[in-house]
């Protein structure tokens, strides 16, 4: 019996081996003898066989209209200086054309309006993938200019009074201050709960909290008469980045709200019970 297992696994044992897996471990032992012995290689083919995977889908899962792009990770931290030759992706699929673009074309939908939308969709679905869009990357994709995705991510956001997941958002980077407003606006005149205001912009508790530190920070500084190079000394951020938050109280003094009671209001994170104020004389 021992003797016929021996002679199936010599003749049938070295097909197994005949795959990509076979021959990127012949690969790694002939050409990288350095990487060490059969169980870090093993590693390695198996994380490369993982991301072949990931960013190759199999094209028959694909619908007409979608496409497999990659893109950064939502978890992956973005910091200055990192490039994004050390910053993890992921794949993702993405619905470039919709089975009702054509016919809503045909009824007379602006191209603008379908692209704005196209705008938005991406965003989400590659936010429910893991992934994180750039304005860049919309541009590509979409072939407009990163400064037209910027105006349709503005008004959108506006329209709808919500805070489409990209990494400008999702990483805090960028320019961009419309998120910023909207958890304010949210939070402060809708009086929303954390956990609302968490789920509708995508944002952490953590992030949602260090938004309302900064702008009662600002917004304390203003109250006492300081200069915005002096808020920007005191609270270690940007004259451009304040300067967006003074345009908030400015609006908010504009709309003759109490401003005295926006610095009463309190947030407990852990357990979502805010203080509720009300802002009107």
């Amino acid at each position: 019996m021992k003797q016929h297992l021996s002679a199936a696994h010599a003749a049938f044992g070295p097909q197994s081996f005949k795959n990509f897996a076979g021959a990127l471990s012949a690969f790694f032992e002939q050409e990288c003898p350095q990487l060490g012995g059969i169980r870090t290689r093993q590693v390695l083919v198996k994380s490369i066989l993982d991301m072949v995977e990931q960013f190759y889908p199999e094209t028959t899962h694909l619908r007409p209209g979608q496409i497999s792009w990659p893109t950064v990770h939502k978890d992956e931290k973005g910091s200055y200086g990192k490039s994004i030759a050390n910053t993890r992706l992921t794949s993702v699929v993405l619905d470039l054309v919709q089975a009702g673009d054509a016919a809503e074309r045909a009824e007379g939908k602006r191209l603008r309006e379908v692209k704005k939308e196209a705008v938005a969709r991406l965003c989400v679905q590659a936010y429910e993938q893991n992934g994180c869009m750039t304005n860049t990357e919309l541009a590509v994709l979409l072939k407009i200019s990163p400064f037209t995705v910027g105006k349709y991510i503005a008004e959108f956001e506006l329209e709808k009074q919500t805070v489409l997941p990209r990494r400008g958002t999702i990483h805090d980077m960028g320019p961009s201050l419309t998120h910023k407003k909207i958890i304010i606006e949210k939070l402060f005149i809708e009086q929303q709960t954390v956990q609302q205001v968490s789920r509708e912009t995508y944002h952490s508790f953590p992030a949602i909290e260090r938004y309302i530190t900064t702008f009662k920070q600002i917004l304390l500084c203003w109250k006492k008469g300081m200069s915005l190079e002096e808020i920007a000394f005191s609270v270690r951020k940007t004259k451009r980045l304040v300067k967006e938050y003074l345009n908030i109280i400015d609006e908010y003094k504009e709309r003759n709200y109490i401003l005295d009671r926006l610095l009463e209001f309190e947030v407990n994170i852990e357990t979502s019970i805010e203080k509720n104020i009300n802002l009107t004389p």
